[in-house]
């Protein structure tokens, strides 16, 4: 799949900053925690990691998987970044929301 070909839908889109923004942080809970937080979107773990793979799976994320934890049973976190495609599909993301947006704002500001 070529990267322009890669479209992200607003719940992802917000995954894939969130990737961005909590950089090395960037694992389930932490990416819950902060959707919640900033977005007021509350996910159960599993639709999170159902975006996450789809995410993955369109080459807009890579995942790798840190050292095992004492703290979580000897398991270990899933890391994610996010790739070039990614960050492609995320600037053609708001190319299009900034290009719908202008000439709206004046409209929403007198309804």
């Amino acid at each position: 799949m070529k990267a322009e070909d890669v479209y992200v839908g607003e719940l992802e889109q917000l995954i894939l900053l969130l990737v961005l923004r909590l950089d090395d942080e960037a694992y389930a809970n932490p990416i819950r925690e902060e959707l919640a937080r900033t977005a007021g979107r509350r996910m159960a773990r599993g639709a999170l990691y159902t975006a996450l793979e789809r995410l993955e799976q369109k080459g807009c994320l890579r995942s790798t998987m840190g050292n095992p934890l004492p703290e979580r049973g000897g398991r270990a976190r899933r890391y994610f970044t996010v790739t070039t495609a990614g960050l492609r599909a995320l600037r053609q993301s708001r190319r299009v929301l900034l290009g719908l947006w202008d000439g709206v704002e004046s409209k929403l500001e007198t309804s």
